[in-house]
């Protein structure tokens, strides 16, 4: 099978991991860099692929069967439709939209044209993540009963030199913790309402920097989150999994998953049970599940060029990055007004 041709719109930093990913991934090839930005064409000259300064330039040229969308959060919506209407495949990066009413009208727009969509949750993609949920899958855990997610780490004082990264929208709630929401309804099920606080008593900015929210799943099970870019800990994703090799790695963990049978630690993939009878008295013993290793960018872009020319369902569609938008848009509501917020409403 020839390799997916991919471009990729959006020539900063993320898109720029994307194009490392793809040199590794198998089946797939970089067909173009897409980026208004006079030095992106440099960079497509240097990478010796065409350079497209806008996606219906490229489009048009007819050199892409697919496209990651690796722009600004506000582009999404424009950058994803115009890929539904020329019936190309693309994979938004999270968030799928900066609101839940634009993402749906992309969502919408995508399944009804019958053209591929998927969401840059590649933590999904991790074999770390796809041992757990079979873990938790085959009952190891029993069924879910509450699960702790920690993000707390600090940025250092000059990441707030770039203005946007000040103002609402780009706290850790919406920049940070849809990474973790999104493998909490992966890994528990699905959220129906949540309650929160947030504050900014640190620096001051106009965005959060500390939240603490509630979650209540819809099979019963109860969860929380904390979650703070101000603090110098180790207990984040960022931080335990080696995922980035830009983070120092720890040895903690950061998610926390008790069932009725037992309890599960990632990323280490510790379980603790009772070795005999379930009982406060009786003594616990842990045992290390499989801990399978892959870069789970390049596995994403394998998967979406597998989306591209073999037909495959995107392993995180459209509808679930709108899903996982929706609750990270219930808990800043939630924390802005105080009250428990149902995502039926």
């Amino acid at each position: 099978m020839m390799p997916a041709q991919i471009a990729v719109a959006g020539a900063g930093l993320i898109g720029k991991r994307h194009v490392q990913a793809m040199a590794q991934a198998a089946g797939a090839r970089l067909a173009a860099i897409v980026d208004p930005m006079p030095a992106a064409a440099d960079y497509a000259a240097a990478l010796g692929v065409p350079y497209f300064s806008g996606l219906d330039a490229m489009i048009s040229a007819g050199v892409a069967g697919g496209v990651i969308l690796a722009t600004p959060n506000q582009l999404h919506i424009e950058g994803g439709m115009a890929c539904v209407r020329a019936g190309l495949p693309v994979l938004v990066e999270k968030p799928l939209a900066t609101d839940v009413a634009a993402a749906r009208v992309l969502v919408e727009a995508a399944e009804a044209a019958g053209v591929p969509l998927a969401t840059g949750h590649h933590r999904r993609h991790n074999p770390l993540i796809a041992a757990a949920k079979a873990m938790i899958a085959a009952g190891e855990i029993g069924a879910p009963v509450s699960v702790h997610s920690m993000f707390w780490l600090i940025k250092p004082d000059d990441y707030f030199d770039v203005p946007w990264r000040r103002e609402p929208g780009a706290g850790p709630v919406f920049l940070n913790l849809i990474h973790d929401v999104d493998l909490l309804r992966h890994l528990v099920g699905e959220i129906i309402a949540v309650q929160a606080a947030q504050s900014n008593a640190v620096r001051g900015n106009a965005v959060e920097e500390t939240c603490v929210i509630a979650f209540e799943f819809a099979n019963g099970a109860l969860g929380t989150a904390n979650v703070s870019d101000t603090i110098p800990a180790p207990w984040s994703w960022e931080l335990t999994t080696g995922e980035n090799p830009a983070y120092p790695q720890t040895s903690e963990a950061c998610y926390l998953i008790g069932g009725t049978h037992g309890a599960l630690e990632l990323p280490a993939g510790k379980l603790w049970h009772n070795t005999g009878k379930r009982s406060w008295w009786e003594p616990l013993s842990a045992r290390i599940g499989p801990r399978p290793s892959g870069d789970p960018l390049v596995l994403q872009i394998e998967q979406f060029a597998r989306v591209i020319s073999a037909g495959e369902a995107p392993l995180v569609s459209g509808r679930e990055g709108l899903k996982t938008l929706a609750v990270i848009e219930a808990v800043k509501t939630a924390a802005r007004e105080g009250r428990r917020v149902c995502l039926q409403d």
